[in-house]
């Protein structure tokens, strides 16, 4: 995948995990906390500026209560 189309993917992965988030009335830092996470980064995650690990974003998943795509 190119730099755009991963800019692309990061940017779509954030804007779906601050909608869970926000749909369960939670703070970034709830969140982060909750998966064992530093809170900037995971800000960060949500505006498409980082990756995250698979196993962290596993457990942000069950966090925000996403169904894993290998579960």
């Amino acid at each position: 995948m190119d730099n755009q189309g991963d800019d692309t993917t990061r940017k779509k992965l954030g804007e779906r995990l601050k909608k869970a988030r926000e749909e369960l009335g939670l703070t970034q830092t709830e969140v982060a906390t909750k998966a064992k996470i530093n809170a900037n980064y995971y800000a960060k995650v949500e505006r498409g500026e980082a990756d995250l690990a698979f196993v962290r974003l596993s457990r942000v998943f069950k966090v925000l209560k996403i169904k894993s795509p290998v579960e």
